[in-house]
């Protein structure tokens, strides 16, 4: 578990998960995603259980933009899935409201069918970091997305899981990636 502070984002001290924009949040935060990108992932083996055994996969995704500028979508794929060692699907809906300049990114894949909680956020410079309640195993936790732009071609992801409200992170999944078209 690490330290990494929560940013635009507090718990209040009714329990809400209470999330503000960047200065410089806009719809064109996520413009760099556009095209097809190869990635190289990994994921532990178990969450949240001090578990220290990565899965690497390789992924690739197809990103476009919709809604006209204010939203994009991407198609997921990988030939290896570390949950059902399958062929494994995703794709993310990521949607801009102009008037909370908050971003929303839904997740759906082949192993659940369903739509996630989305994870609401903004970026600050090259840093985007995304929020949301979610269930684990039956507990509450926190869901942090974490984008960094590292420049045009490439940029990091993850994934980490609080079970304390956002004072520990456990990073669970990443992935590096690279534009090939």
């Amino acid at each position: 578990m690490s330290k990494e502070p929560m940013v635009n984002a507090k718990i209040t001290s009714t329990g809400e998960l209470d999330i503000t924009p960047s200065a410089t949040s806009s719809k064109n935060d996520f413009d760099f995603l556009v095209g097809k990108w190869a990635m190289v992932n990994k994921r532990l083996k178990m969450r949240l259980n001090h578990c220290t055994e990565w899965i690497p996969f390789e992924a690739t995704g197809d990103y476009n933009t919709i809604l006209n500028g204010i939203g994009n979508i991407d198609i997921y794929k990988s030939a290896f899935n570390p949950v059902s060692n399958k062929p494994y699907e995703g794709i993310t809906i990521r949607l801009f409201n102009p008037q909370t300049k908050l971003w929303s990114l839904y997740w759906a894949d082949s192993n659940y069918g369903t739509m996630d909680p989305p994870v609401v956020g903004s970026f600050e410079g090259n840093v985007g970091k995304f929020y949301c309640k979610d269930v684990f195993n039956g507990k509450p936790i926190l869901v942090m997305f974490k984008w960094v732009k590292t420049d045009k071609d490439n940029y990091l992801w993850s994934q980490a899981f609080s079970p304390d409200n956002g004072v520990t992170w456990e990073t669970n999944s990443t992935s590096v990636a690279h534009r090939f078209k």
